[in-house]
């Protein structure tokens, strides 16, 4: 009996060690890319002039964006607690495409990294609660967000000639995927650890942290547009 105890403590132990650390891989990573974050251009500022550039730049574009990045882990975690799940990042991604081709077509949207910054905020936020909310209204502002985020994504490749264009977006187009997905898996693998099924305690630990991303985004932001730097 006592052995047994002893298993049944050790193997609690072992688990919460482990949801701890699924927890802490993705904030390694956010931390990780935050350096080069705020570059937002993979080819050092220079538009892509092939397809390999252009594939290459939309596979970087979303990494190396820290703001972008958070946001797809956000809405893969909570595509795990909402109904047609994978339609939320699905509908953000096919939003994106939809941003960068009005980016490539002129149209001005203003205030577009207030929005991004804006969009991670919310959507940590949504993780954190336990009030659920309609599926629709989910994907409708994941398919807002998807807009700014794609606009904000048109910038690197803004001026350059279609193949290299189309290129980048077959590239962040699949990365996004990928990451939405990865994100998704392991918010399910938390989702079976938890004692509290519906709503698990771990989620809402990754959407504090992405309320802190989006957070610190927004208030640079908001400070960059109240006292903007001088043009060297």
């Amino acid at each position: 009996m006592i052995h047994q105890r002893k298993f049944s403590k050790l193997n609690h132990f072992s688990k919460t060690i482990q949801t701890k650390l699924l927890i802490a891989l993705p904030i390694a990573v956010l931390l990780l890319f935050a350096s080069p974050a705020m570059a937002h251009h993979p080819m050092g500022g220079a538009t892509p002039s092939n397809f390999l550039e252009g594939f290459l730049s939309g596979l970087a574009h979303p990494l190396i964006g820290v703001d972008h990045f958070a946001f797809i882990i956000a809405i893969g975690l909570l595509a795990v607690v909402k109904r047609q799940r994978m339609l939320i990042p699905m509908a953000f991604v096919l939003a994106a495409m939809v941003g960068t081709g009005l980016h490539f077509l002129g149209f001005n949207l203003a205030g577009i990294e207030l929005l991004v910054s804006g969009s991670i905020l919310l959507f940590g936020i949504l993780l954190t609660q336990k009030d659920d909310l309609k599926t629709t209204t989910v994907v409708g502002f994941s398919t807002i967000a998807g807009v700014c985020h794609g606009y904000a994504y048109g910038e690197a490749i803004f001026g350059a000639q279609m193949t290299p264009m189309l290129a980048y977006l077959a590239g962040f187009t699949c990365i996004q995927l990928v990451v939405a997905t990865i994100s998704f898996k392991l918010g399910k693998v938390l989702l079976q650890r938890s004692e509290q099924p519906r709503f698990p305690a771990s989620l809402r630990s990754a959407g504090l942290v992405i309320c802190g991303v989006g957070g610190s985004f927004l208030f640079s932001q908001v400070v960059s547009v109240l006292i903007p730097l001088p043009k060297g």
